[in-house]
């Protein structure tokens, strides 16, 4: 479940209380928990909005059922003093699960994420952006490099497959791109792979599962604005949760018929 909330697209009677932006995410958890394996709150999201944004957030992530793996969709990477800040961020501080990471900057910048001093982040993971569903990724995530003569989001994911593992690693991979994603599958059989870009974003749930799924699913599919945004009315936590149930049903029976 993608938490994309934006304060000018919810329901205008949450407006009067105390924090929109919490309350339109708390009855979309309360509607799909049941459905949800994940949340993924987008953190661009929040910050808008300035300190309350963040405050939002974080009253977002202590609602939302110990049992559900938490993304922080933040993009980060930078050098790595400033990497390891942003992994104290999100890791301890806000207590996520995970955060996606740009790849840009090398190794220097992911490993922060992924240790601290040296020592293994237990339980934390690192979702890689590798091939986005954006249609802007073919301006340079397809382009080739000439080492080994393949394209850049391949060379991305061979090297950085060399700095953790299939239990600490994960790679997002938009749903748009079903073909490049069976060459991804192949790439890191066992790795999971976040997918965006189903739903809104119009890519489709039977071609990612039939590209991707693994027997131990090796999926984390993702829908925001389809499910969030279903309808502005009053009665919008409860079509959130329709729409969540609709999408939960369409993989089971992938599961059934790919695994």
């Amino acid at each position: 479940m993608g938490l994309d909330t934006d304060i000018r697209k919810i329901p205008a009677h949450l407006l009067t209380t105390e924090d929109p932006i919490f309350e339109f995410n708390k009855q979309i958890i309360e509607a799909t928990a049941e459905f949800a394996v994940a949340y993924k709150p987008n953190i661009a999201f929040y910050e808008s909005q300035g300190a309350k944004g963040w405050e939002s957030l974080q009253k977002t992530i202590e609602y939302i059922p110990k049992e559900c793996f938490t993304i922080a969709d933040a993009k980060r990477g930078d050098i790595g003093n400033t990497s390891a800040m942003y992994a104290r961020a999100f890791f301890e501080n806000m207590s996520f699960d995970s955060i996606t990471v740009a790849p840009y900057m090398g190794k220097d910048s992911v490993t922060p994420f992924l240790q601290s001093n040296g020592i293994r982040n237990e339980g934390k993971w690192v979702i890689l952006l590798a091939y986005t569903s954006n249609k802007g990724s073919e301006d340079f995530q397809k382009l080739y490099v000439s080492e080994g003569s393949m394209p850049l989001y391949e060379q991305v994911i061979t090297t950085s497959s060399k700095w953790a593992g299939d239990d600490q690693l994960m790679y997002v991979v938009g749903a748009t791109h079903p073909e490049e994603m069976k060459k991804i599958r192949d790439l890191v059989p066992n790795h999971f792979l976040l997918v965006p870009g189903v739903g809104a974003q119009g890519g489709s749930l039977k071609e990612v599962s039939e590209a991707a799924l693994t027997k131990e699913v090796g999926l984390l599919v993702n829908s925001s604005r389809g499910i969030i945004y279903a309808s502005d009315g009053k009665d919008f936590a409860k079509v959130a949760g329709q729409k969540a149930k609709e999408i939960q049903e369409e993989m089971k029976s992938y599961l059934q018929l790919f695994c």
